[in-house]
C-alpha cells in the first residue's frame, strides 16, 4: 500500500491565502446598477453630440432670425441631461464594490476608461457648458417678435431680430465653433472610453 504524500506546507499556505477565485458578479441588484451605468453613458454621449449639432445649426443661421427650435434648445437654464456624465464614474465605483473583487480599479481598462471619462467631464465643465450658457444669454437678449406685433407693441417696443442679431452674431458664432469642436473631441473621448468598458481588453 502506497503512502499518501502530504502537500508541502508552503503550497497549502499559498492556496489558503489565495482562497477561492472571485466569480463574475450576477444578480438583479448588480444588473440594475449596470443598467444605470450604461444609461448615463448613453445619455451623456447623446447630449454632447446634440450640443455640437445644434451649435452647428445655430452657426449656419448667421445673422438671420433664429428658428424657434434652436431658441428652445438654448433656453436659459442648466443642461441637466448633460450632467448624466457624472453618473458613469459614480455607478462605476458602485459596480466595482459590488463585483466582490472580480473587477479592480487597477485593471487597465477600468483605469483608462475612468480617466478618459473624467477628462471628458472636465472638458464639458471647462468649455462646453460655459459656451452654451453664453449663447443662452446672447439669445435671451434678443426679441423673437418684430415690429408691429400686437402682443408686445402695447407693452414695450419690440426690437426686431434683424436689428440686434448682427451685433451678437459674431459672439454667438465663436461660441458655436467652440461647442462644435469641443463636442467632437469629447464625443471621441467618450466613445473610446465606452469601447474600453465594453471590450474590457
Amino acid at each position: 500500500m502506497e503512502a499518501v504524500t502530504a502537500p508541502h506546507p508552503a503550497v497549502t499556505g499559498a492556496l489558503w491565502a489565495a482562497g477561492p477565485a472571485p466569480h463574475r458578479p450576477t444578480g438583479a441588484a448588480f444588473d440594475v446598477v449596470l443598467l444605470l451605468h450604461v444609461a448615463c453613458a448613453v445619455v451623456g454621449l447623446g447630449t454632447v453630440v446634440a450640443s455640437a449639432v445644434q451649435a452647428g445649426r445655430l452657426r449656419s443661421a448667421g445673422s438671420g432670425p433664429v428658428p424657434d427650435g434652436l431658441r428652445a434648445y438654448f433656453i436659459p437654464g442648466v443642461n441637466w441631461a448633460g450632467r448624466a456624465l457624472y453618473g458613469v464614474p459614480v455607478f462605476g465605483f458602485v459596480l466595482l464594490g459590488m463585483s466582490g473583487g472580480f473587477f479592480h480599479l487597477g485593471d487597465g481598462w477600468v483605469l483608462w476608461g475612468l480617466t478618459l471619462w473624467v477628462l471628458a467631464i472636465f472638458g464639458a465643465e471647462w468649455a462646453l457648458w460655459p459656451a452654451e450658457r453664453r449663447i443662452q444669454v446672447a439669445l435671451a437678449s434678443t426679441s423673437v417678435s418684430g415690429p408691429g406685433d400686437p402682443a408686445t407693441d402695447d407693452v414695450a417696443p419690440a426690437v426686431p431680430v434683424t436689428a440686434v442679431a448682427p451685433a451678437i452674431a459674431g459672439r454667438v458664432a465663436a461660441e458655436c465653433r467652440t461647442i462644435v469642436w469641443v463636442g467632437i473631441g469629447l464625443a471621441l473621448i467618450l466613445l473610446l472610453a465606452g469601447f474600453l468598458m465594453v471590450a474590457q481588453p
